[in-house]
């Protein structure tokens, strides 16, 4: 009796990882195993940058609200520590795109907890 072997799911994992690695350069999109390292290092990459994305977004929020707090005559950590105290609960996401795209908002807000 021939051995009997799985090859309808062994095709359909390398053909996901395939799949996974298309528009890669030469044999990192062809050939199986270089492909399947790949795509396990994008993965990985793709994880940790998550991660990052989140962490750089906040700075950049941070330097925007700080800007526009000092052209009002205040620094970024007086300002937070104000809005804690008076319970104005605006995300630094909302103070940075007040600040940038509505400066007169974001002076009554300044204007607010001074």
């Amino acid at each position: 009796m021939p051995r009997s072997v799985n090859a309808v799911a062994s095709r359909r994992r390398r053909k996901r990882i395939l799949n996974l690695a298309k528009g890669y350069w030469g044999s990192r999109s062809k050939v199986y195993t270089i492909a399947k390292n790949t795509v396990e290092k994008g993965l990985q990459y793709a994880y940790r940058d998550r991660k990052t994305k989140k962490r750089e977004f906040r700075a950049l929020w941070i330097q925007r609200i700080n800007a526009g707090a000092r052209e009002h005559g205040i620094s970024y950590s007086q300002l937070m520590g104000k809005l804690a105290a008076k319970e104005i609960g605006l995300n630094r996401k909302v103070l940075a795109d007040l600040a940038m795209n509505n400066p007169d908002a974001f002076k009554a807000i300044i204007d607010a907890v001074k």
